[in-house]
């Protein structure tokens, strides 16, 4: 059977503008003119594809969809074993994109819409598996897909490029970076070509400068385009956005300790802002004529003021005598030092364990001791571990930024900085005038995007980590635990919790929405909840 060719939305636009014109100079009729206009507006108000990480211009919102608000059994379409994997669903018009570590092989899986049936499964090219944290993968990166290409992106490989039959078109091999935690940013499009930023660690021993860059490439060709190089970023995790705004196109690249726009026709710096932590991973989300970035403390702290109640409380899972006290000698083989006290202890972002090596286990447990044991009395209070608390490195951010700015902007461009429940690893909702926040423990925060005005608070029903991105459409936000708890949220003016259900499973990605669907990648299912 012969495939329909693909036509996109640009080119629909192309020619709703060409009639038109043709349409102004004939002098058609007045009902001619209704009906180009009716193409033209339905053409911009036609649902938006899910061909990227957080889907439409990396907003997480699905405009004309939806999805149920009651997920559970009853809207269940089905469920397929998936392999290992942390990379967000992407979708075209029939088939669905991940990729996975299966088998100790990288690989693009394509499923389909319908059932999950699998279509194809691509290998890449054999290679040394990059070292990740326990919480990531080696296949976080999600897919960018366009009308032709599918364009994957491992750590550990570089890029590949496949038609939506699982040809592949070109390869372009990337020395992996250096990373505490392994790779997780994805590619974009802009216009022709695709994005990627490949921060990185390497050199920082023997120089202060890294070898962190972007390049740019041609989507058909895999050719260079730009590179630009970002000698004095880190390693970081986020993927980048393109804001547009009126005075034209920006690429924003929140990276280790400050924000960057270039150009992405050219990939040259415009400006940038400072105040973010080492440790960025949120994606910038655009609205109301700014775009906003948010980086938690490091170590995960969502407010300015840190309550040291909950760490204190962790740390006393150690006081062995049960004094009420922490001496130096409860400091054995099994302390772990509290980042994420909200977490489960042996969740590995909990805190930092105690090396395995004995030397270095002496040396961390003298060093950790005088962190707070500001009296040198042998032990630690309630009382210390607040005064350590409240000189934590950084601070929580949510920046606003205004259009305009060259150079540093910090004071000319920002509109308001908030510093309270700020999310370690989701990015920001900007969606029905408001910026949403969800934060580890399960709490959405609703934010006046004009002001930065905290407006609301609510507890989703999940709790520890949240390391999904919220996703929004007709009206509702859907939120997901790393339990597993997904929660359907009206957005309104007033938290109102629609919805929750629990998988029967952890799951940690971001979900993915089309016209009818919410598909959700769990520790080792794919789901798709479907509106009957």
């Amino acid at each position: 059977m012969r495939r329909q060719p693909r036509i996109s939305a640009q080119k629909l636009l192309g020619s709703a503008i060409s009639l038109a014109d043709i349409s102004q100079r004939m002098k058609f009729s007045q009902l001619a003119q209704l009906l180009l206009l009716t193409f033209f507006q339905s053409v911009l108000g036609a649902p938006s594809a899910w061909t990227q990480f957080r889907g439409p211009d990396g907003s997480g919102v699905a405009r004309e969809c939806k999805p149920p608000l009651q997920i559970g059994l009853e809207s269940l379409a089905w469920k397929v074993p998936v392999p290992t994997g942390l990379s967000s669903p992407v979708l075209s018009a029939e088939r669905i994109f991940l990729t996975a570590l299966d088998g100790g092989r990288l690989v693009t899986l394509a499923l389909d819409k319908k059932s999950g049936k699998r279509i194809w499964r691509k290998e890449a090219p054999e290679v040394a598996i990059e070292k990740v944290h326990k919480a990531n993968t080696p296949a976080s990166p999600s897919i960018l897909v366009d009308d032709q290409h599918v364009i994957v992106y491992f750590g550990s490989f570089g890029l590949i490029c496949y038609d939506h039959e699982g040809k592949e078109q070109w390869n372009r091999p990337i020395p992996p970076s250096k990373s505490l935690y392994g790779a997780s940013t994805s590619p974009i499009a802009y216009q022709d070509n695709l994005i990627l930023v490949l921060d990185n660690d390497q050199n920082l021993k023997d120089s202060k400068l890294s070898q962190s860059k972007i390049i740019a490439l041609k989507r058909a060709t895999g050719e260079p385009a730009w590179e630009t190089q970002r000698p004095i970023i880190r390693s970081g995790w986020s993927t980048p956005t393109i804001w547009k705004h009126e005075q034209g196109d920006e690429l924003v690249v929140l990276g280790s300790g400050r924000v960057v726009s270039y150009d992405p026709e050219s990939g040259e710096e415009k400006w940038f802002a400072m105040g973010f932590s080492r440790e960025t991973i949120a994606m910038p989300v655009q609205g109301n004529g700014m775009v906003y970035i948010s980086a938690a403390q490091l170590g995960g702290g969502a407010d300015d003021k840190v309550d040291p109640k909950p760490f204190w409380e962790a740390i006393l899972r150690f006081d062995k005598n049960k004094d009420g006290k922490f001496g130096r000698a409860e400091i054995t083989t099994h302390f772990t030092w509290p980042l994420r006290p909200e977490l489960p202890l042996g969740h590995p972002g909990f805190g930092y364990p105690l090396p395995s090596d004995p030397a270095r286990r002496r040396n961390r447990q003298k060093g950790i001791f005088g962190w707070v044991d500001k009296n040198r009395d042998g032990f630690w209070t309630e009382e210390e571990l607040s005064t350590h608390m409240a000189t934590r490195r950084g601070r929580p951010i949510l920046m606003a930024i205004k259009p305009g700015g060259s150079g540093d902007i910090a004071k000319s461009h920002i509109a308001w900085e908030l510093n309270r429940s700020i999310p370690e690893i989701p990015s920001p909702l900007f969606y029905q005038d408001r910026i949403f926040l969800v934060r580890n423990g399960g709490t959405l925060a609703a934010v006046d995007p004009t002001k930065g005005k905290l407006l609301s608070r609510g507890r989703l029903g999940g709790t520890g980590q949240y390391s999904a991105s919220p996703v929004a459409a007709n009206g509702h936000l859907y939120l997901l635990s790393d339990e597993g708890m997904i929660s359907v949220v009206k957005a309104g003016a007033e938290f109102q919790l629609v919805h929750k259900h629990q998988l029967s499973e952890p799951a940690s990605v971001t979900p993915s929405i089309d016209a009818n669907s919410l598909y959700v990648r769990s520790e080792k299912h794919l789901w798709a909840f479907r509106t009957k």
